[in-house]
């Protein structure tokens, strides 16, 4: 039972003391980061999607 209270210690220690978190204009900057690049890839795929699905609806006409 020691172990896990040093364990529990040692980790509170280490997130208090040595960990660096990111300041608030960092955290924003990240997020619109990742909005923008969330939303350039939703575009591809939807691109790619659109395409394919033109692709085969071309295919399974040659064959009707």
């Amino acid at each position: 039972m020691a172990k896990i209270g040093t364990y529990i210690q040692e980790s509170a220690d280490e997130l208090f003391n040595k960990v660096s978190w990111p300041t608030w204009a960092e955290l924003q900057n990240s997020a619109v980061v990742v909005m923008v690049a969330s939303v350039i890839f939703a575009v591809i795929i939807f691109i790619m999607d659109r395409s394919f699905s033109e692709l085969m609806t071309f295919v399974y006409g040659l064959f009707d």
